[in-house]
């Protein structure tokens, strides 16, 4: 299956970001994707107040996503805000396209490094899987990459790739940590981990503690064994890769991890 992530910069405007998702998605399905995925927080970054500008799954905003992913031909993952209870809002991802129709939201909120997504954002409590030419993929969001439960609930689901959005918080030590996340989640669920970031809006911001999280680039597509197939730098771009379902299979049957597990153990 060939997927594509779409490495941009997003602003506070929804319209404008919505003209953004079209323009990368008619690049990805001329790329030959199946699957275009784009970064959390695609409908308006991080850092503009998000409750004024959150809408329903079936508000215009999702319906332009819809279609934008009816005209290219191919499905569509990408972040936007929902509204939730006590003014706060939910992070989303919608799936849309052919076949297709789910959301996510965000289990795990990024209450860490000085920033607290919980005072705006609602957490969500499920897993969500899609099936996408007979293929099997989980979505997850950004600071859902430190909690490796998710990536196997997607494996046991029977799904052979995550498809990660973010828009990864910047500092020092972070670029490195969101390639070791990535592969170790890859690793310890063996599955394909795509995994899209916002390209860096600015490298020479200030990002220390409670800085907005707007993104470092840097997105990768991670082998089930844990290496690193295709990557980009900070700027924006479009990252196809082709990702091969039997190697899972193969994986799994030289490493194990799965079928070893001792649930009973553990509780």
């Amino acid at each position: 299956m060939r997927i594509a992530l779409s490495q941009l910069t997003t602003g506070p405007e929804p319209e404008k970001n919505l003209l953004l998702i079209e323009e990368w998605t008619r690049r990805a399905a001329d790329a030959g994707a199946r699957v275009v995925v784009f970064p959390e927080a695609s409908m308006a970054c991080f850092g503009t107040p998000l409750t004024p500008l959150a809408e329903p799954l079936d508000g215009p905003w999702a319906d332009g996503v819809r279609r934008i992913a009816r005209d290219a031909g191919t499905v569509v993952v990408a972040g936007m805000f929902t509204p939730a209870a006590e003014g706060r809002v939910t992070n989303t991802l919608i799936a849309t396209g052919p076949g297709v129709e789910a959301s996510y939201d965000k289990i795990h909120l990024y209450d860490a490094f000085g920033f607290r997504e919980s005072d705006a954002v609602a957490a969500g409590s499920a897993p969500t899987v899609i099936d996408v030419d007979g293929v099997r993929l989980g979505l997850a969001t950004c600071y859902d990459i430190r909690f490796p439960e998710l990536f196997r609930a997607h494996a046991d689901a029977g799904a052979v790739a995550t498809l990660l959005a973010a828009s990864w918080g910047a500092g020092p030590g972070k670029a490195e940590q969101w390639e070791l996340l990535a592969r170790a989640r890859a690793l310890d669920a063996t599955v394909w981990l795509a995994a899209v970031d916002q390209a860096n809006p600015d490298p020479g911001a200030d990002t220390g503690p409670g800085s907005a999280p707007t993104g470092i680039g840097h997105s990768l597509v991670v082998g089930p064994d844990g290496t690193v197939r295709h990557a980009l730098g900070a700027e924006p771009g479009l990252l196809p890769a082709d990702l091969d379902v039997d190697e899972v299979t193969a994986v799994r049957q030289r490493i194990s991890v799965l079928a070893n597990r001792r649930p009973e153990v553990w509780g």
